[in-house]
């Protein structure tokens, strides 16, 4: 495999919809491409050898400081991004997990720029991939309430 860039075969990642215990949702500012300077959902590639579950929750705690529980499947996405010559330039398969905050004093840490609570009305704010803002919208309606 070449790398995450012009990479040989598709990538498997993880995200983590963190709901902390007044509804806000995690969210984090990319440090590095693709997407750098976007909000997102925290998360990552996973290791070889490790579960989708604890690449999840292994993400969560290295971009933000916090610990989580990792719930069911929310989502699954193909992000497939394209140069201007129309090569594949990303793939990564995306696997977003429900999780929950549990602990820890959060601050941005690894490879993004901020990490922050946002309420269902602020996301709106947000420079966010629509791809992004619409696992966000599936999961509020999806999320049983508390």
């Amino acid at each position: 495999m070449r790398g995450r860039e012009y990479p040989d075969a598709p990538m498997v990642g993880v995200g983590a919809i963190v709901f902390d215990e007044q509804n806000r949702i995690l969210m984090v500012q990319r440090g590095q491409e693709p997407s750098e300077g976007l909000w997102a959902l925290p998360g990552g590639l996973v290791e070889l050898g490790e579960k989708t579950q604890d690449a999840a929750r292994r993400e969560v705690k290295e971009e933000c400081g916090i610990d989580v529980i990792i719930g069911q499947v929310a989502t699954v996405v193909d992000l497939i991004l394209k140069d201007n010559d129309a090569k594949i330039r990303y793939h990564y398969i995306l696997i977003d997990y429900f999780a929950t905050y549990v602990g820890g004093e959060l601050n941005a840490q690894s490879d993004v720029l901020d990490a922050r609570w946002y309420t269902r009305d602020e996301l709106a704010s947000l420079n966010m991939p629509e791809m992004t803002a619409r696992v966000i919208e599936q999961a509020f309606e999806k999320r049983a309430p508390q």
